[in-house]
């Protein structure tokens, strides 16, 4: 998770970064590891705010919103 996508998401009407007790959500800080819908992610990348992802916990269903390639080349989890 990075500064620029909590403050993305925010703007979008998603605050992810207050914490929210009533729901045991502790909210996010930059560097923790959060799922995101990946319509919401394509839209953060098209911003230049999208977060690294894991493809490895990345659905196949994402590639319905996402390139593949744009995946590789915000992944966390592959050399080069």
């Amino acid at each position: 998770m990075t500064e620029e996508f909590l403050q993305f998401s925010r703007a979008a009407g998603n605050d992810l970064s207050t914490p929210r007790p009533e729901y045991q959500f502790p909210g996010l800080k930059p560097g923790d590891r959060w799922c995101v819908c990946a319509a919401r992610w394509e839209e953060a990348r098209l911003a230049g705010k999208a977060p690294l992802v894991v493809l490895e916990s990345t659905h196949e269903s994402a590639l319905e919103h996402v390139k593949l390639a744009d995946l590789r080349k915000h992944a966390l989890d592959v050399a080069g």
